[in-house]
């Protein structure tokens, strides 16, 4: 199911969506300040956090006010919109069509299309590079993994990886990227990116299970393997890919996000979502979720899970403690936190 140098667009959009024409300067902290005579004021607080959510049935996307649930925008997209991706600096959100084979790129701040590629067969995932500089897309039935440039928005470079290419994870020091061969993978392969524009594929890890996502951790020595046919994740070592420990989550799919020394961990059809310690795998709280709620994000203070078949995000403080259940859409697929 679904399942981060400076960007040209990125700057633009961000300078046009301050709407401050007036001249800045730093203070010694690091906050921005007005240049004008009278004495000088910090800006305005950051804006709330928000999710992105892709409402799949009704082909939109939806920005929903965290932690209140209200929807603030919504923007109509190519049929079946599932996975989202968004950069680093709150300038450009990614969403894959899949059904349409359309991979859509909007300014975040207005949901507004900047453009929309096609070609595709069946995309379903998109990943952004570390530096948030580069996408990739995942085909599954072209067996590709695609990268955009996200400075002009143009494609530079496509590497045939095998069938079923699916779910996939940048290395942190992006010089890898594992890619699982279906939702129910028996092989995942391993991609050179140290040339970013042109992923290069140096071969395949057997995992010994069906695997169906997977995510590097924030260290970048372990990699997380969750099931497709198992009760558990299972992290392995990046580099001799020999497992290191399991942690015991529900029925599978599971799906996974990182935030600080915490993996956060969904079980949709278990109706549960853990929070585990990063580097030992140890549980340390656990709640329940919607029936269905496969995909998360946790950042910015929140931790939220969307509900494939209710229709629902939930809304949790970064303990797991629930703040409310909202219902947004008859399908939500895939969830993203960002601030515009």
């Amino acid at each position: 199911m679904r399942g981060p140098a400076s960007v040209v667009v990125v700057a633009a959009l961000v300078t046009a969506g301050c709407g401050d024409a007036q001249p800045v300067k730093h203070g010694r902290s690091g906050h921005t300040l007005l240049a004008a005579a009278a004495p000088v004021k910090a800006a305005s607080a950051a804006p709330p956090a928000q999710a992105l959510v892709t409402d799949e049935t009704q082909n939109r996307l939806l920005l929903v006010d965290l932690p209140s649930g209200h929807i603030a925008r919504q923007q109509t997209l190519p049929p079946d919109p599932e996975d989202i991706a968004t950069d680093p600096y709150g300038g450009l959100v990614i969403v894959v069509s899949s059904r349409a084979g359309k991979v859509t790129v909007l300014a975040r701040d207005t949901l507004r299309p900047l453009k929309t590629f096609g070609g595709f067969d069946e995309p379903h995932i998109v990943a952004i590079s570390p530096d948030g500089q580069h996408a990739y897309v995942s085909d599954d039935a072209l067996g590709t993994v695609t990268a955009i440039r996200l400075s002009d928005l143009r494609i530079t470079g496509t590497v045939r990886v095998g069938a079923g290419a699916h779910h996939m994870t940048f290395s942190p020091d992006q010089q890898r990227v594992w890619v699982a061969l279906g939702e129910s993978a028996t092989r995942v392969a391993i991609l050179d990116t140290s040339d970013v524009e042109h992923p290069r594929l140096i071969g395949y890890f057997t995992p010994g299970f069906p695997v169906h996502d997977l995510s590097f951790s924030p260290d970048g020595r372990q990699v997380w393997l969750t099931s497709a046919g198992g009760q558990d994740v299972t992290s392995v070592d990046s580099g001799d890919r020999k497992a290191l420990f399991r942690v015991a989550v529900g029925a599978p799919p599971q799906h996974i996000s990182f935030a600080g020394r915490f993996a956060y961990l969904t079980s949709g059809y278990g109706a549960t979502i853990e929070r585990a310690d990063a580097t030992t795998g140890r549980v340390v709280a656990r709640a329940s979720s919607p029936y269905g709620s496969f995909e998360l994000a946790a950042a910015d203070g929140f931790v939220v899970t969307s509900s494939l078949l209710r229709g629902t995000l939930a809304i949790y403080r970064p303990d797991l403690e629930p703040i409310r259940v909202v219902k947004v859409a008859p399908a939500t697929r895939e969830v993203a936190i960002s601030r515009p």
